[in-house]
């Protein structure tokens, strides 16, 4: 491909971000993960004078050159994120348990080791991907260099010298860790689903703990199943509103890393004819994983269908704002997620739920 500037536009599932990337002649290859997806499809980069669609199995990765301003080659990568690379490893072919605190601010808190040198909280956030850290955290750190220098090249530094994470008997070799500036107070960082892809795990909150599993346990057959849908490489599921006998349908992003119970898209709202004379609790302002404001009205809903299972009264945000991703999602955060017990199967994109002692809690006070 030939370009005269930087900047390359990526359609990818469909979505067309018109900022994906900028090119990187040092970087050889400089690798583009594509969104989630076990199916085929089509992955297509646009320069200001080319453009190319590269046909993408799950497994998948496709190599070319991208000429910029007729010299300087930049050698890209497209890879496809399933299956993931093996990067963790286990003891032995036990369950393994991770154990996890419940915070007041409902952040599943987790003891993070770090090059067996420095434990470090962390918290799972399944709206999240991989490991990230606050430059906070690296700080307090043998990895953080010492001696005087401006932030940003200490944390770059700090960063190239993460060679392993372990969290109860897994170790993650190498893993991609990158920045935070958002993680659940009291933590140092957060990691997402995919340090588990291609792995089965069960979030217990009865017994406050992430189980790993080689294969899918027999109790699974109590829980209720449904698909994980992807969007954007984004977790979500399906479940539906419920309001005088009206019922809106769509999907949710599961964010373990909220601790608001349940967050509606303004164009999802629009497009479903939501009513707009809930009655309003409050009105608020939180920030999203990178830091992204939003003001929001909270509304009680009547009644939430998950996974056949029926949820009441829960306190609503509703965005007054497009959503981030530029497409029409909802959030479920950890106030309402708390309440199931969740069996993870990433080699089948399959999630199981069953309600468990926290499921009739009172949600915060908005």
């Amino acid at each position: 491909m030939r370009a005269s500037t930087a900047s390359v536009a990526i359609k990818d599932d469909g979505f067309l971000d018109r900022n994906a990337w900028v090119l990187s002649p040092e970087t050889r290859p400089d690798v583009y993960t594509a969104f989630r997806s076990r199916k085929p499809k089509q992955v297509v980069f646009y320069t200001d004078l080319d453009s190319l669609s590269v046909p993408l199995e799950p497994g998948g990765r496709f190599n070319f050159i991208i000429l910029l301003n007729g010299k300087d080659s930049c050698f890209t990568q497209i890879v496809s994120s399933v299956p993931a690379p093996e990067k963790l490893s286990q003891m032995d072919d036990q369950p393994d348990t991770i154990p996890f605190e419940l915070t007041d601010k409902q952040a599943i808190l987790v003891s993070a080791i770090v090059n067996e040198s420095d434990t470090l909280p962390f918290h799972f956030d399944l709206g999240s991907l991989q490991f990230r850290i606050t430059r906070d955290g690296l700080s307090k750190t043998s990895l953080w260099p010492t001696g005087s220098g401006e932030n940003a090249a200490k944390t770059r530094a700090a960063l190239s010298k993460v060679e392993q994470i372990r969290m109860g008997k897994t170790t993650w070799i190498n893993p991609a860790i990158s920045l935070a500036n958002m993680v659940a107070t009291g933590t140092s960082g957060r990691f997402g689903w995919q340090v588990f892809d291609n792995r089965i795990f069960e979030i217990d909150y009865d017994r406050s703990q992430i189980i790993l599993y080689r294969s899918l346990p027999k109790k699974a057959s109590e829980y209720s199943v449904s698909e994980i849908h992807f969007l954007q490489s984004l977790f979500c599921l399906e479940a539906t509103v419920k309001i005088n006998n009206h019922s809106y349908s769509g999907n949710f992003l599961v964010d373990t890393g909220s601790d608001l119970a349940m967050i509606l898209d303004s164009s999802w709202m629009s497009r479903n004819c939501f009513p707009t004379n809930m009655p309003l609790l409050k009105k608020i302002r939180f920030t999203d994983g990178s830091g992204q404001p939003y003001e929001s009205k909270i509304v009680s809903i009547p009644t939430v269908e998950l996974h056949h299972t029926e949820i009441a009264n829960i306190p609503t945000s509703l965005l007054g704002a497009k959503s981030p991703v530029g497409a029409e999602l909802n959030y479920f955060g950890n106030d309402l997620l708390k309440r199931f017990n969740m069996l993870v199967d990433l080699k089948t994109d399959r999630i199981y739920l069953k309600p468990n002692r926290l499921a009739r809690v009172p949600f915060q006070k908005p």
